[in-house]
């Protein structure tokens, strides 16, 4: 009996990451006009940003189905196995919910954790997940300590851009318009499951400035947890900008920075150009 790891794709985990983690992976799905993509499966996270930039449309995600979830824990308890799932947040998405509707029956071998995050700060969870399961623990006590831990995940992003907020209906087109003529720079944060505002930053410098800052006001990374640095499009130079910029945050605390894409579910709404770095805050 093996103890599995069940994650969305909006972990913004790669298939292959996934697959060398050995966990089960739910892709949302992706739809530019009639096609629809199931997301890292069918559309890489290059290939995602390569058709944004080309379309000029703003596409649209759908979460996991309750039928795709059920098919997964029934494999998973056909094979006497269990398994604790992982979702992005459900005040974010239906996708927790859809596991919740698929769980009658299967309550015997799988748990779930609404990990009340998406994005960077999902995947950080995940891979302590990951580190839980190696380390022999069950499927519930695993499940036990990431309701515990979850609430200790910061994410904080800057937004290059406006303009896929604004096409995505988020902001008004006066608002995206004077803020792109400001340069202005949106610093974003998830907090209690949603997307909060931290500040709107006049240049890039400022907007690494605001992230270093809030990255202190949390007390700081524990570097005994997950942690990670990720950017949005196809050119990572401004991630490199802030971790130049942020420089006092690293030196002598780590000899690598990880660093991932970022998909489609954050992508279609921060367009490319985000950066973002999500930890876990000291005590």
């Amino acid at each position: 009996m093996s103890v599995r790891i069940i994650v969305d794709s909006a972990s913004d985990l790669t298939k292959e990451r996934a697959d060398a983690l050995n966990l089960d992976y739910m892709p949302l799905k992706t739809i530019f006009g009639e096609t629809e993509y199931l997301d890292g499966v069918t559309i890489s996270h290059k290939e995602f940003y390569e058709k944004l930039i080309e379309c000029g449309t703003i596409p649209t995600t759908s979460q996991v189905s309750p039928h795709d979830f059920e098919a997964k824990f029934k494999e998973v308890k056909e094979a006497g196995d269990t398994a604790v799932v992982i979702c992005l947040s459900s005040l974010l998405s239906g996708t927790y919910q859809s596991a919740h509707i698929a769980l009658d029956g299967y309550e015997d071998c799988i748990t779930l954790v609404d990990s009340l995050n998406v994005c960077l700060g999902e995947q950080i969870l995940v891979l302590y997940a990951v580190k839980l399961r190696d380390e022999g623990l069950s499927a519930k006590e695993i499940a036990e300590k990431l309701e515990e831990k979850k609430k200790d995940v910061c994410v904080l992003a800057v937004f290059d851009t406006l303009e896929y907020l604004k096409q995505g209906g988020r902001i008004s087109k006066t608002a995206a318009w004077a803020g792109n003529i400001l340069s202005i720079k949106p610093v974003i944060a998830i907090e209690k499951g949603e997307v909060a505002i931290l500040g709107k930053a006049r240049g890039s410098k400022n907007g690494n400035n605001i992230l270093i800052q809030e990255v202190k006001n949390k007390n700081g990374i524990d570097f005994s947890m997950p942690y990670m640095l990720g950017y949005s499009g196809l050119d990572d130079s401004l991630l490199r900008k802030y971790i130049a910029d942020s420089a006092d945050l690293w030196t002598g605390q780590t000899k690598e920075l990880p660093i991932s894409t970022i998909g489609s579910t954050i992508g279609t709404h921060a367009g490319p150009g985000a950066i973002c770095v999500s930890f876990f805050h000291n005590a």
